[in-house]
């Protein structure tokens, strides 16, 4: 489902009902992905959801159009970029807000055999913003590769000559991008991140420093 969207976003950038269409309907999945993919099982209100969802599609929606109107006099290649730049932004909302309530409350920290230790915001942080940057990393092959080969196939008149293609070529590279884009991305980070007691927070370094045998490294689940 995934490349279908991100190929429809690079195949209907241009007009603004298609922006706002494809933008919603993937913010509406990026939200779902989040949620489900938060560290442990991190409550979250519906309040909040609905927060995140609002500001999420907003920062997309509006990234996306302001782009779009700044370019229309730019070369043909920069207006195709647009999409994977309000992707980028808009996942620099959506995660840190579905998982706003590891940042206000923090994540749990284990030892090496699973003794949990408290909880900490810095390593909820740092999660948060490993997912992001491998979330970026992972949009970026699928989303810039294929607008730098379709301009290719513009110039030569290719998509002149033969307009059925660009969806399904789009989605097909999108596919096979993600393929091994997902993979490659979700192991730069591994899910089960440490950090360093002396990361943390001064409170929760004094408390893990009173036990016995205390560690100079824990874990956390950062989510993915």
């Amino acid at each position: 489902m995934n490349m279908t969207i991100t190929g429809c976003m690079l195949t209907f950038y241009k007009t603004t009902p298609a922006v706002v269409f494809w933008q919603w309907i993937n913010q509406s999945f990026n939200a779902v992905v989040n949620y489900t993919n938060r560290s442990g099982d991190s409550p979250i209100s519906v309040k909040q959801l609905g927060t995140s969802y609002v500001m999420a599609t907003t920062g997309a929606l509006v990234t996306a159009l302001g782009l779009n109107s700044l370019v229309k006099s730019l070369p043909p290649l920069i207006g195709r970029l647009v999409p994977f730049t309000a992707v980028a932004a808009a996942n620099c909302v959506n995660i840190p807000m579905m998982r706003m309530k590891e940042i206000q409350d923090g994540v749990t920290l284990l030892d090496n055999n699973g003794n949990k230790l408290g909880e900490s915001k810095t390593a909820a942080k740092k999660g948060i913003a490993a997912v992001c940057v491998s979330r970026i990393l992972m949009a970026a092959p699928g989303m810039v590769l294929p607008p730098i080969l379709m301009n290719a196939l513009e110039k030569r008149g290719t998509l002149r000559r033969m307009p059925w293609i660009s969806a399904p070529l789009q989605v097909g590279l999108c596919g096979l991008c993600l393929t091994f884009a997902t993979p490659a991305c979700c192991a730069l980070f591994p899910q089960k991140a440490s950090i360093a007691v002396s990361s943390l927070e001064p409170e929760v370094q004094e408390k893990i420093r009173a036990l016995p045998d205390a560690p100079d490294v824990v874990y956390y689940n950062k989510g993915l």
